[in-house]
């Protein structure tokens, strides 16, 4: 009779030849470049009607009647959508079982909710005008406007979460290509920024879309209608590119990926919903943290100039009020032009950002940027102070050199705005992954620290500006402060490693 002992011994030591015999599952395939390059040109098409919305919609809110001290709580549906909206849609992102992918549904959803809502902002003098309005009092066009205006803010926040999840889900743990996949994608927002403010610059496209110069609607907002049907050929096409070179497999119901290894993170114990999220803070490391304090002190320096920045061209360099005059309309459409130069930096530093990272270390970058954008916006104030000490203002159109000034602070400021919209999701995509957590999910966390910092920013800039003279100095003042501190933190506190190539990369 054999022995128990001898066969359990050499069933054992069958089942290790057996699982020694037995193929290894193939690594991941990296994902060819020319394939996140098409997937992130939706950024293009989604930043083209941000471009739009950034240098038109201030001043737009202040021809249709609403004050400049008010004009920023506009703007504060952004920021209130984006905290509750972009991690739900993360977290549902992540969760998804479509036949067509967790990503694209959402991508092409907030899309056409893009496409209904710049229609009815384009629109919302016309349609004011039916329900009564008059050319000096517009009520229902302010009405319809805000609602285009939330419907907008909602869509971008649906789109942008997914589109970035999909980029860190392609890229997967390769860091070096979660930076490149995260450069593309500011490249082509710098090149929707160059269409979109090339767009918002030019003054006669009334002129190639007549049927939108209306009684309710003039010339400004004839430009504004037809810039924002631009903006929807434009989309259309990027979105159409994205989805189709996304090629994502769906996951089963049970929140796994049937055949891509290491796909079922998203369905780890350790995600969680929206209303639990904020326990998921306690599990974050000391560097996280660090990414999430400066991420919200560099967006309290960016956000008055994001929204401010056309109107301060019109009125302080300008010296124009809306609807009294050209020179604030000249002012508007020279500030666009600015932020066509900025955006030409902008995709300039994102074609060199991996290697900058790697060569200097991603925080030290983003902290160098950041200490450049808040000495652009102390010569913002410079410069304005010199304006109104010349005497020009409210007289006469500005020198050349004051243009050529302020031009050139619009166009430096492209390489932080790059390093900005770049290194903050590389590094967050890098170092919340052990965590368990979903791409879709840390996109939404870290959006918290930038829907925060716009709240404060849209509840106080204008108030804060109306208390000092109602002009724009004040708040850039605020974000020059802001900018500072993130800087040194920056510099002084973000690990190296976060940006340098691994070992198994070089």
């Amino acid at each position: 009779m054999a022995n128990p002992d001898t066969t359990h011994r050499q069933q054992q030591q069958q089942q290790q030849r057996n699982r020694r015999s037995k193929p290894r599952p193939k690594p991941r395939a990296r994902v060819p470049l020319t394939q996140l390059l098409k997937v992130a040109s939706v950024a293009g098409g989604i930043q083209f009607g941000w471009a739009l919305q950034l240098s038109l919609l201030t001043p737009y809110v202040q021809q249709l009647g609403i004050p400049h001290a008010w004009a920023s709580i506009i703007w504060l549906c952004g920021p209130l959508s984006g905290l509750f909206v972009q991690p739900l849609v993360g977290h549902m992102s992540d969760r998804c079982t479509n036949r067509f992918g967790r990503r694209r549904p959402f991508i092409v959803s907030g899309a056409l909710f893009i496409i209904v809502s710049v229609l009815i902002i384009g629109h919302a003098a016309d349609l004011g005008w039916r329900f009564g309005d008059t050319k000096t009092h517009r009520p229902a066009a302010v009405a319809f406007f805000v609602f285009g205006f939330w419907i907008l803010d909602v869509a971008n926040n649906v789109t942008q979460g997914p589109c970035r999840a999909l980029l860190g889900d392609l890229t997967g743990k390769d860091d070096r290509r979660t930076r490149v996949a995260n450069a593309y994608f500011s490249l082509f927002m710098a090149i929707g920024n160059i269409l979109g403010y090339a767009t918002g610059s030019y003054s006669g496209w009334y002129k190639v879309f007549p049927f939108t110069l209306t009684p309710a609607c003039n010339v400004s907002c004839a430009n504004l209608k037809s810039a924002f049907f631009l903006d929807i050929i434009f989309i259309v096409i990027t979105t159409y590119i994205s989805t189709v070179s996304a090629h994502e497999v769906p996951l089963n119901s049970s929140g796994a990926h049937p055949v891509e290894e290491g796909a079922g993170e998203s369905g780890s114990a350790e995600e969680a919903f929206l209303w639990e999220m904020f326990g998921t803070f306690k599990y974050f490391s000391k560097p996280i943290w660090i990414i999430l304090s400066v991420t919200a002190l560099t967006w309290i320096g960016w956000f008055p100039f994001l929204l401010f920045d056309t109107d301060w061209m019109g009125r302080e360099i300008y010296g124009g009020e809306p609807n009294e005059g050209p020179n604030y309309d000249i002012g508007v459409r020279m500030g666009a032009l600015g932020l066509v130069l900025n955006s030409v930096v902008l995709g300039i530093t994102s074609l060199l950002m991996e290697r900058l990272c790697r060569n200097r270390g991603a925080g030290f970058v983003w902290g160098v940027s950041n200490i450049l954008m808040a000495v652009c916006f102390v010569a913002m104030l410079v410069v304005t102070y010199v304006a109104n000490y010349i005497g020009y203002v409210g007289k006469h159109l500005p020198p050349t050199s004051i243009v050529i000034a302020s031009l050139m602070i619009f166009t430096i400021l492209g390489f932080p705005l790059a390093i900005t919209y770049s290194v903050p999701y590389a590094l967050i995509s890098t170092h919340i992954q052990p965590l368990g957590l979903g791409q879709g999910l840390s996109m939404g966390i870290l959006n918290l620290a930038i829907v925060f910092p716009q709240m404060v920013v849209s509840l106080g800039s204008g108030p804060w500006d109306q208390l000092f003279g109602g002009g724009n100095s004040p708040a850039f003042a605020v974000a020059a402060v802001a900018a500072l501190i993130s800087g040194l933190i920056a510099v002084l506190a973000i690990p190296r490693s976060g940006g340098q190539r691994p070992r198994s990369q070089v």
